[in-house]
């Protein structure tokens, strides 16, 4: 398939799980990659070896994004690297348990500004290289919009935020020709969440298909959205999560 030919896209937080996933299948669909990553340079340089075995190509570079320096010269360094940019797919992001009564200030900090100010910070830098036809893909969580449980109440308000992010910056660039959406998943077996660990028999039980999402199921929607299906889709998130916030 070559749905993607030509398109140049960046993938944030994608040395591993959803972010790699997501990474090589913009790449089987003839898309050029860059993918970012914080300390996982090996794992990161697994994923650019395997888009370039499958005839794709793919750079990886080093940008915490928590660091707003960081997050703007990934935008930079792939424009550079790649030619340009038409699809930025807002992956990274971290996970803090604890309740609000106990959650320490450090890692409240380190929610907002990866979860939160690292997306806006990319989105914001790369509206200026975006064509008509770009797309910004954010990927958020279904805790953002349900909190069944208590001790993810930071983090869920963190990809709540998102939300409104994307609705409002949907109207800004919609008149660019860019679209802005969210892409939610569930209880998704990786290495944060794995389905067979300690709480997946309880995350399960609240799906009505009883079963965890895998990496690619959430990078098929994200290449739906990044593809011409999605050119008239924007300012709205796809959940999923199996059907647990049916």
């Amino acid at each position: 398939m070559s749905t993607l030919k030509g398109k140049r896209a960046l993938v944030t937080g994608a040395s591993r799980g959803i972010g790699a996933a997501i990474a090589k299948a913009l790449a089987a669909e003839g898309a050029s990659v860059a993918i970012t990553y914080e300390r996982s340079a090996e794992k990161a340089g697994e994923v650019v070896r395997e888009i370039e075995a499958a005839g794709g190509k793919a750079v990886a570079f080093a940008a915490n994004s928590a660091d707003p320096q960081a997050v703007r010269g990934s935008i930079e360094r792939t424009v550079a690297e790649l030619g340009g940019l038409d699809i930025l797919v807002n992956n990274a992001g971290i996970a803090r348990q604890g309740s609000v009564a106990e959650i320490s200030l450090e890692d409240i900090d380190a929610l907002l500004n990866v979860n939160v100010r690292g997306v806006i910070l990319a989105s914001q830098a790369a509206i200026a290289h975006l064509p008509a036809g770009g797309r910004i893909i954010s990927i958020g969580s279904s805790l953002g919009e349900r909190v069944p449980f208590g001790g993810v109440t930071v983090y869920s308000a963190t990809k709540s935020a998102l939300r409104s992010f994307n609705a409002g910056l949907s109207r800004e660039l919609g008149p660019l020709g860019i679209t802005v959406n969210i892409v939610q998943p569930g209880s998704t077996d990786t290495d944060m969440n794995p389905a067979d660990g300690e709480g997946a028999a309880y995350q399960k039980g609240a799906m009505s298909l009883g079963e965890y999402g895998t990496p690619e199921d959430i990078a098929a929607a994200v290449v739906f959205l990044a593809g011409p299906g999605g050119k008239q889709i924007t300012g709205t998130t796809i959940t999923v999560d199996g059907g647990a916030i049916a």
